[in-house]
């Protein structure tokens, strides 16, 4: 059984607990109708993913609660609470929508915070604060970074961390980005082998690349998508500015 499998069982267990409907309506907004701006507004630099189109952002409300996830397979979808916990979880899309949905549901019982994505002059704040918090819980490790997230990479690399990037998206790979030369994806458990510790985009639990990165490091996920999933399986999570 993988991570989301199991997590839609504890969202089914969940769902029986608190007796609710699963005819219950599910809103999923896909990035088609969250723009970039509504996304991550607008933040200090213009590299972002979802600014550059290559991710985006999906949104999930349940009772009136949101949670995100982000995913390269964008759509749209609505319906019950019922059907997002009959969907194969085949597809990018499909367990983006699942992620989103988990996310929202357990921020509604005010078990996690976060699900949101920050905005504005949040995303830097956030960078600012990543270096301090990695060297308080593992001094100077080597780092393998997993999906370009830039703001974090350039705080990481001026902090003097020795680290190695890599990413999905072909127009970054072989390029330098915040001084350091983005490899492909393929290359991630190699890279988590020279590492000692691992900080990885939590859409890898979304496009179920995740279990190459366990090799005894230590792995912790960066940003909303991983908000539920963190909770659920008790990963190391951090989003320093999440809404």
């Amino acid at each position: 059984m993988t991570l989301l499998q199991e997590a839609r069982t504890k969202l089914r267990q969940l769902a029986a607990t608190y007796k609710w409907n699963e005819n219950e309506k599910v809103h999923i907004v896909s990035a088609h109708d969250l723009t970039p701006a509504e996304a991550i507004g607008k933040p200090d630099r213009d590299d972002y993913p979802l600014l550059t189109g290559k991710e985006v952002m999906m949104e999930a409300r349940f009772r009136g609660s949101a949670g995100q996830a982000f995913t390269d397979r964008p759509g749209r979808f609505e319906g019950t609470l019922g059907e997002v916990l009959q969907l194969p979880l085949d597809t990018n899309f499909r367990r983006a929508v699942f992620v989103a949905t988990l996310n929202a549901v357990l921020r509604n019982l005010q078990q996690i915070k976060a699900t949101v994505h920050c905005k504005d002059s949040e995303p830097a704040l956030c960078a600012q604060k990543l270096p301090a918090y990695i060297q308080m819980r593992y001094g100077q490790p080597k780092i393998a970074f997993i999906g370009l997230q830039p703001g974090l990479i350039q705080a990481l690399k001026s902090a003097g961390f020795d680290l190695l990037v890599t990413d999905l998206n072909p127009d970054n790979i072989g390029h330098i980005r915040c001084g350091v030369r983005i490899e492909d994806a393929s290359l991630n458990a190699e890279h988590v082998r020279w590492a000692d510790i691992v900080l990885a985009t939590g859409s890898v639990l979304v496009n179920d690349t995740y279990q190459e990165l366990q090799q005894g490091k230590p792995v912790i996920y960066y940003g909303v998508t991983a908000a539920g999933l963190a909770k659920l399986f008790d990963l190391p999570r951090i989003c320093f500015c999440g809404r």
